[in-house]
Parts: structure tokens; sequence; C-alpha cells
């Protein structure tokens, strides 16, 4: 017998799930990870559907991580995440990207260095989320310009993305997509 995997199931054995009965049954498990949705649009800013979605999906109870990449400010990044609903946790760099023009950020070493670290920092924290399985769903918005800056690597996303544990889905937002990525969804919109 054959059961599919959620968030619920014993993390002490992750391959043999016991009941409670008179009659012990060992059940085989194999994991099921929900679908890679990407939303495409031609420009930025354009995903406040997805933060919608997100906010509805908090509140009927589901643990949604909805990341920012390229958005963030003063007193932000993972040690000040947002809590919304109860449910939805809200996290956006400590550095951000949108708080300067390009070639404010080209010209100046240092803050190109700490618009890089916190982003790489927020990076790392997805992955251990991808990886862990407490999430129900979990958004990374913006992460393709974050692989455009070549901030974060293209593959590493990947290799992420093919061992995650996340029983919801995984929401992927941007406006260039690598081809690779594109071929790894399992639904792709486009918002015009």
């Amino acid at each position: 017998m054959v059961i599919s995997s959620s968030n619920s199931f014993s993390k002490r054995n992750s391959d043999v799930l016991e009941i409670n009965s008179s009659r012990k049954i060992n059940l085989k498990r194999f994991t099921q990870n929900g679908q890679i949705q990407i939303y495409h649009s031609l420009y930025r800013g354009s995903y406040s559907s997805i933060i919608r979605d997100c906010l509805r999906n908090a509140a009927l109870g589901r643990k949604v991580l909805l990341v920012q990449f390229m958005k963030g400010g003063v007193k932000q990044g993972i040690a000040n995440p947002v809590k919304l609903c109860g449910n939805l946790t809200w996290v956006r760099s400590s550095h951000s990207f949108d708080q300067y023009n390009r070639e404010e950020i080209e010209d100046n070493q240092k803050l190109k260095h700490s618009i890089h670290e916190s982003t790489s920092e927020l990076w790392n924290f997805c992955k251990q989320e991808l990886l862990s399985g407490e999430s129900d769903q979990i958004i990374l918005d913006e992460i393709f310009l974050a692989i455009d800056m070549n901030i974060i690597e293209k593959h590493d996303l990947i290799s992420t993305l093919e061992n995650r544990f996340i029983s919801g889905d995984v929401i992927l937002t941007g406006t260039d997509i690598p081809k690779d990525l594109l071929l790894m969804a399992n639904q792709i919109t486009e918002l015009r």
C-alpha cells in the first residue's frame, strides 16, 4: 500500500509510517511535490494577484512563505519577517536592489556587494524552506532578476527545485525566464 506525502507525517522515519490500530500496517511513503508555477510579465511590479492569492491561502489555513528578492529596505530581511493572517510569512531583502538605480549600484562596489550579500542570504533561507517541507506554498518573487544579475546561480535554483519537499506549489515570478526553468514548470502564466 502506498500513500502520498504530507507535512503532517512523522519526521523520525521518512520511509515508513506506522498506523496505530489493532492491526499494524507499515505504509511505504513516496514524496509528492506540488507544482512549479511560473508567472511571467514583460515589466516588473505586475504580480499583485499573486500576493492577493497568497493572503487568501494564508487566511484559509495554509502556511505560506512569500519572498521578495528585489524589494526591501530598512529593518527588513530574514531577521525581520512580516507575519500576516497567522500563516503568511513575508520576507524581503535587508538591502534591496529597488532602493537604487542600476548605475548607482554598478558604480559603487560596496553597495553592490551589500545588495548581493543580502540577496544571497535570502536565497539560502529559501533553499532551507524548500527542502524542509514546512510551508504549504512558497512564492519566490522576482527570482529571475536575481539570476539575471548573477546573484543566484540558475543551476542552484534548478537543483533546489528538483530536490524540494513541499506538498504545495512553488511560484516563481519574473521578466526574463531561463529556458531550463520553463521546461520544469507545470504551469506558465503570462501576465499582460
